[in-house]
């Protein structure tokens, strides 16, 4: 008997205002639309939503551009790669000049 991994292809189409999560299970955000060059998806366009991790990081921005190969899976969810997160702490307020 053969073990066999059966590929699973979704629609671009079946992707729209999927939610994202990280790889530790934080909500990313939205998809919003799939960037395509060549007949290749190059990156998802990921929407800031009211409670998502991008929210809280870019606070204003409505969002980031996610780049195919930092997608970890695709199911019913995306889940990204921790290295797709924003450069940038939360925690630190902006130095005050004297």
């Amino acid at each position: 008997m053969s073990t066999m991994s059966m590929l699973k292809m979704k629609r671009v189409s079946e992707t729209y205002e999927m939610k994202v999560f990280t790889e530790s299970g934080e909500y990313f955000g939205d998809v919003e639309e799939a960037i395509l060059t060549k007949n290749r998806v190059f990156g998802w366009r990921v929407r800031s939503t009211k409670n998502s991790f991008l929210n809280k990081m870019l606070g204003t921005a409505k969002g980031v551009i996610v780049p195919h190969q930092l997608v970890r899976s695709m199911g019913d969810v995306m889940i990204i790669s921790k290295a797709a997160i924003p450069a940038g702490d939360m925690d630190e307020e902006p130095a005050k000049e004297q």
